[in-house]
């Protein structure tokens, strides 16, 4: 019985230390912890997560080595958003918030976890931090908000005769909105007139797609979580009626969008992940400031111009 009893104990203290290495480094140190919260599955967001974990690895962060990382997504779902915070908060060093509505949800669960975020068009309107410089919390990131004046400018480019643009948006996206009201003023100093039209939700989107480009030249698309899931809806439209799509994603651009102009989503990513290194590195996060794309990048479709028959070469210098 004793022989028996000696050999269940050494068991479980094998089974107690392979537990206790599995959690820990090269280095015998125990191995940080990294959530990530995204929304939905989305291109722009995954090319944002792999360019992040991209440059985790290239300094040294491998998942399952050095760190270990947690990944949750929504699927939209913005109900089940409170719940994955608080877990991912409980269980990590740091977590990073993969668009607007993860982000805030991770910063309104009290807690003492550092939050990253990345994707977001306005974090300050988003109340996610107090400013760029200060963000005078648990939270700093990357947004991912390409300059609407610039954008605007670029279509007259390729559109210099342009009179009537559509924008939509959807109504309870916060940053859409945002973008929206700086479109309007954008369009309107240039003299062009706009239509504006809200979604609410995918089932909105073919048919407010269809009635704007009865109505106007050319669609001018905010960055909006939503409509660039259903991207596809869109530029079938584009085809069928040969009214072109310009956008804020480059990665929407494979998808039929005539050219987009705004932050390489990978890039971004690894822009972010720099901070959250800084982070892991003992830095404060309060200390950190938020940061605007480290570059914005003309994205444009050679086939859409081919087929819409619109010159694109006055902006591919950019």
């Amino acid at each position: 019985m004793r022989k028996k009893l000696i050999s269940i104990l050494a068991i479980a203290s094998f089974a107690l230390t392979a537990c206790s290495q599995s959690q820990q480094g090269k280095s015998g140190e125990e191995r940080k912890q990294i959530g990530i919260l995204q929304y939905v599955e989305l291109e722009p967001l995954d090319a944002a997560r792999e360019g992040f974990l991209a440059e985790l690895e290239d300094e040294g962060y491998r998942d399952g080595e050095t760190v270990d990382i947690h990944y949750q997504n929504a699927q939209g779902d913005q109900s089940s958003l409170p719940t994955m915070s608080e877990k991912l908060l409980a269980d990590n060093d740091l977590v990073l918030g993969i668009a607007t509505q993860p982000a805030q949800s991770l910063t309104t669960v009290s807690s003492k976890t550092p939050v990253l975020f990345t994707a977001v068009s306005d974090p300050v309107s988003a109340k996610i931090i107090k400013s760029f410089e200060q963000p005078g919390g648990r939270a700093t990131g990357t947004t991912n908000m390409a300059p609407v004046s610039e954008r605007v400018a670029l279509l007259q480019k390729v559109m210099p005769n342009l009179k009537k643009v559509g924008i939509m948006y959807t109504t309870n996206e916060l940053n859409s909105e945002l973008q929206v009201k700086k479109a309007k003023k954008a369009f309107k100093e240039a003299g062009i007139e706009t239509v504006v039209k809200g979604i609410s939700s995918t089932n909105d989107i073919q048919d407010t797609t269809r009635s704007l480009m009865e109505q106007t030249e050319v669609l001018f698309m905010p960055t909006d979580g939503l409509i660039d899931s259903s991207i596809s809806i869109v530029t079938d439209l584009s085809k069928e009626m040969k009214v072109p799509v310009v956008s804020g994603s480059a990665d929407l651009v494979e998808s039929g969008v005539l050219f987009a102009y705004g932050p390489n989503y990978e890039k971004l990513g690894r822009q972010t992940a720099k901070q959250a290194i800084a982070v892991l590195e003992g830095k404060d996060i309060a200390d950190i400031p938020a940061e605007e794309p480290a570059g914005m990048e003309v994205t444009v479709n050679k086939e859409m111009e081919k087929y819409l028959g619109i010159d694109l070469s006055p902006i591919e210098d950019n």
